[in-house]
Parts: C-alpha cells; sequence; structure tokens
C-alpha cells in the first residue's frame, strides 16, 4: 500500500513538474516572438534601472504581458541582465530578446544631424538649437565661448567645421557635435595641405581654407571647382583683386536682402574684395573637401574671368574683352530664373538667394 502510494505520488510530482516546466517554457517563448508594433517605439532606460525594474516598464509599455516572463529570464541569465542605460528603438518585427541583447551591447538609438557645404557658421548653430534629443550646452553662449571650449580661444569659427552628416545619441551635447567637426575639419585640411600643388600662393593652411570657403560659395556645378579656383589662384598671383559677389555678400552681414548692387560693391568692408587686395580675412562658409581638394590643385588654365550664365554654370574668359562680351550677354539680358549658382539649403532646410 506505501509502495503505491510512493509510485502515485511520484507521478502526481514528476507530472507537476512537466507542467510546471511547460508552462514556463512558453512562457519565455513569448520573448522570442516580434512585439507586435504598428511603429517603432522609443525606450528610455534611466542610469541605475535595475532589470526588474525594466520588466515592469516593458509590461507598462505593452511590450511584454506579463513582466514575470522576462524577470525569470533575467534570473536565468544573470549576464543578459546587465543592461546599459540610454534610448532605445523598439522596431516592428523585433523580439523583446533582441531589445535586451541591445540594451545588453549599449546599441542605443542614433539621431543625424547635417552641416551642409555653403552654410555659416550662424546656420550651424541655428541646426543645433533646433536639433531634438540634442542636449543644448551652448544656446546662450557667444561664438568666442564656444572657441574658447574648443580649446581654440581668439580663433574665428567661420569655415573652421566640416559640413558633413553627424550621428549623436540623447548623451551628446551640442558642443560634441562641433568638437567632432571642428577636429574632422583640422584633419581634413592638414591631409589636403601635405598634398597640394606646388606654387600656391598661399602661406598657411588657413589660406587655402579661405579660398575654399569661396570656391564653394561660387560654385554651382562641381566640375567647375578646379577652374574656378584657378582663376582666383591665377589672380592673387598677378596681384589683381579677386572680386567675388559672395565676399561682398559675407561682408554686408544683416544687411543683405537677396540682392547686391554698385553702391554694395564700392562699399568697403574687410570682405569686400571689390575693394580689397587678396583674401578676405576669414573664410565665409563650410568648405566642403571637393573644395579645399579645389583651392589646393587648381585648374591650370589661363582665364582670369567668369561670370554666372544664371543656370549655376560659369562662362570663362582670358581677357577682359572677352570677359565684358559675356557679362553683357549674360548679365544684361538676364532670364527671369537668373541665378549665380543654384541656391544652397538654408539651416532651415529651405532655398536661399545667394546672388544678384
Amino acid at each position: 500500500m506505501l509502495k503505491k502510494l510512493l509510485i502515485t505520488l511520484g507521478s502526481v510530482l514528476m507530472l507537476a513538474a512537466a507542467g510546471t516546466g511547460l508552462w514556463l517554457w512558453q512562457g519565455l517563448k513569448t520573448l522570442e516572438q516580434p512585439v507586435p508594433l504598428a511603429e517603432p517605439l522609443l525606450l528610455d532606460v534611466p542610469s541605475g534601472t535595475p532589470f526588474n525594474r525594466l520588466a515592469v516598464m516593458l509590461e507598462q509599455q505593452g511590450v511584454v504581458e506579463r513582466s514575470l516572463w522576462l524577470k525569470l529570464y533575467g534570473r536565468l541569465n544573470p549576464r543578459m541582465s546587465r543592461i546599459k542605460a540610454g534610448e532605445y528603438e523598439l522596431a516592428p518585427g523585433m523580439t523583446v530578446l533582441g531589445l535586451i541583447g541591445a540594451m545588453v551591447r549599449g546599441d542605443v538609438k542614433h539621431w543625424s544631424i547635417q552641416f551642409i557645404e555653403g552654410w555659416t557658421f550662424k546656420d550651424m548653430r541655428a541646426a543645433l538649437a533646433r536639433a531634438e534629443r540634442l542636449r543644448k550646452t551652448t544656446t546662450d553662449w557667444t561664438d568666442e565661448q564656444v572657441m574658447a571650449a574648443l580649446g581654440a580661444a581668439g580663433e574665428h569659427p567661420e569655415g573652421r567645421f566640416f559640413p558633413d552628416t553627424y550621428l549623436f545619441t540623447s548623451a551628446d551635447s551640442d558642443l560634441d557635435l562641433l568638437r567632432r567637426a571642428y577636429t574632422r575639419m583640422e584633419s581634413v585640411l592638414a591631409e589636403e595641405w601635405a598634398n597640394r600643388k606646388d606654387g600656391l600662393p598661399y602661406e598657411t593652411p588657413y589660406e587655402a581654407l579661405i579660398m575654399a570657403s569661396i570656391v564653394e560659395r561660387e560654385t554651382g556645378v562641381p566640375e567647375e571647382r578646379d577652374e574656378v579656383a584657378g582663376v582666383f589662384v591665377r589672380r592673387l598671383q598677378k596681384g589683381m583683386r579677386l572680386q567675388t559677389d559672395p565676399t561682398v555678400i559675407y561682408g554686408m552681414g544683416e544687411k543683405y536682402k537677396g540682392r547686391i548692387g554698385a553702391r554694395d560693391l564700392r562699399t568697403y568692408t574687410p570682405y569686400n574684395t571689390y575693394r580689397i587686395p587678396g583674401l578676405p580675412p576669414t573664410p565665409i562658409a563650410l568648405p566642403g573637401r571637393e573644395a579645399i581638394h579645389a583651392a589646393l590643385h587648381p585648374d591650370d588654365g589661363d582665364s582670369l574671368y567668369f561670370v554666372a550664365r544664371g543656370d549655376g554654370t560659369h562662362k570663362f574668359s582670358r581677357t577682359l574683352a572677352e570677359h565684358q562680351k559675356a557679362v553683357r550677354e549674360y548679365q544684361l539680358n538676364r532670364r527671369e530664373d537668373y541665378r549665380s549658382s543654384p541656391a544652397p539649403v538654408d539651416a532651415r532646410g529651405k532655398d536661399e538667394e545667394t546672388g544678384p
């Protein structure tokens, strides 16, 4: 009798264990199933969040039906419970275990911001101020304070930041991005300067950067960069003034309303290359690598002048007589949609007029 009782009890316990195991297995398997989402879900995990607290958070967000299974998973897999703080994105089709793996690896959500060739430092700062998820530390700083924080006290900020698309997380600040762009420009400029063409009229990499910024603003068609740079380099070598409208516009500052006239060309500013010899004192915009390369590898032609055709391209001339003829053809009888170059995108993503 006792033997039968023990056998029965053992059977019951085995069935109970098997049932419990099946229940546990089925519960844990739910963590491997794709979470039903119509759109990505952003999850913020504060620093120091315990794994059990995370499980409750995910239940509250509707990511898991019961936090119990995730808590048990953490107990059974202690290494997978060592999550890192940050913002994570749960995308449609992703599993809970896939999300946990991302949190263990620290694969936080990244956003992006783009600094565009031809932008000014003012445009950059405006874009940073509007960037969502980016910590703002420099919003109320002066340009001088920004440069000092970057270890470049006394330097003018214009043109010193490399235009590109930069990724960031919610832990990054606007100063972090500025530092990355500043360091990148220093690296690109040093690399291009080391491989520059011989006989150029620049004494320092900074002078080449100034020229590159002018080329960037003057050139609407990428294929013309070397030729535009060649014109400017030859004018410098011959002691001719650059006479380029983008420098005039930059010197006008807020006075510029979309067009420049004869009076503006006669008005002195340190940037008016119709009035000053040589290069302006600083860059006038963010030059990309291609513009920097063009400034350091100008075309070997013999043109000394160019005029905008109105479609973004230019007519290049060797002599003043040829240039005056081109001016009469393209400037005095302008088409309605005339542009000296394609309008760059401003810091709000809109087109802006850049020349007369």
